[in-house]
């Protein structure tokens, strides 16, 4: 099929776009290339006859709309968000533009496009949002698809509200949609500015390896490539209407993330003297920090046959080793705006 992929040069998006392209389906790649963006993410596909490329914001309907003239996708992807907490909290406007008018463009862009083609059945607007909607778990439970939204960061509040427009423009104008969402993710091309990249260079660096609060913070990981699976995966067979969990079925506690992350440089790139678990800093906690996530991934595994093939040990060697053969990447974002600063602490 021919999918619009928004945000198809930032972390997720890239990885939906390289291996879209690599099963045969024809890419177009909108991207605004705001700060977290690099077209390096998509270079081994970016020659080939099924990809191109669109530089456009979806806060820009008049773009939007000849985007979809010009390409005619039989199928959306919507990645395209600001999705970094610490900046959602110093900064709440660009998550409210681009997260909810953006997703609004987004969604008025497609319907128009769709009733225009006379409303193929076969069109998808597959919607890509995150657990954090659901707010915070205690020590025991998962989140559900039926679990209520609690978002509680002005990031999640803002994916919380994307996602119920994508529900009401289904319910109202029987636009076609599905929506998946999906527990933290990591691996290669993450843009340095969240956790485990963050421990990794710093690691290197020899700077301290912050970890907010006491460590005890829970996350179900998601290897990047298991998550663009998932993904494809919805698009193509996912029910219309419907929303869908995707887990790594991976939980740890930041504390045990970035041991995890020590030992295994340890072993690939050992210092001279000690461990680099001896530079682990605890830091002031971010404001509202949530204590727990957890994916209750049984609708997925269940109605499409779905289960991650990642394991977090694996997966997190796989991403060390990634950044360590792959410096000039890396450094060539080192100077991007927020980098290396501590983001998120205005409370």
């Amino acid at each position: 099929m021919k999918i619009l992929v928004t945000g198809g040069a930032g972390f997720i998006g890239s990885a939906v776009v390289r291996l879209a392209v690599e099963r045969g389906h024809a890419v177009v790649n909108l991207d605004a290339l705001t700060y977290a963006a690099c077209l390096d993410n998509v270079a081994s596909v970016a020659d080939s006859p099924l990809y191109a490329f669109e530089h456009a914001d979806i806060r820009d309907r008049a773009a939007l709309d000849r985007i979809f003239d010009r390409h005619q996708p039989e199928a959306v992807m919507h990645l395209a968000a600001e999705s970094h907490v610490d900046r959602s909290i110093d900064g709440p406007g660009d998550f409210i533009e681009t997260n909810i008018t953006g997703t609004y463009n987004m969604l008025e862009a497609a319907r128009s496009y769709w009733v225009g083609q006379g409303k193929p059945e076969a069109f998808r607007f597959h919607h890509i949002s995150t657990d954090e909607v659901y707010g915070s778990l205690g020590a025991t439970g998962m989140f559900t698809e039926d679990t209520p939204y609690d978002p509680r960061s002005p990031y999640s509040a803002s994916k919380a509200s994307s996602d119920h427009l994508v529900r009401a423009w289904h319910e109202t104008y029987g636009l076609p949609v599905v929506l998946t969402n999906c527990s933290n993710n990591y691996g290669p091309f993450h843009f340095p500015e969240k956790l485990i990249p963050v421990v990794i260079l710093n690691a290197l660096a020899g700077k301290d390896l912050p970890i907010y609060g006491d460590g005890s913070n829970i996350r179900d990981w998601l290897y990047v490539e298991d998550h663009a699976d998932a993904l494809l995966l919805v698009v193509e067979k996912g029910q219309v209407g419907r929303s869908y969990n995707i887990g790594g079925e991976n939980e740890r506690s930041n504390l045990q993330l970035v041991r995890a992350l020590c030992t295994i440089l340890d072993e690939m790139r050992p210092k001279a003297q000690g461990s680099y678990a001896d530079q682990i800093t605890f830091v002031a906690d971010r404001p509202g920090h949530d204590a727990r996530y957890a994916i209750d991934p049984t609708r997925i595994r269940t109605e499409l046959g779905w289960r991650p093939s990642v394991t977090v040990e694996e997966g997190l060697r796989k991403t060390v080793r990634w950044y360590l053969e792959n410096e000039s990447w890396w450094k060539a974002l080192q100077n991007r705006k927020g980098v290396g600063q501590r983001l998120g602490v205005t409370s």
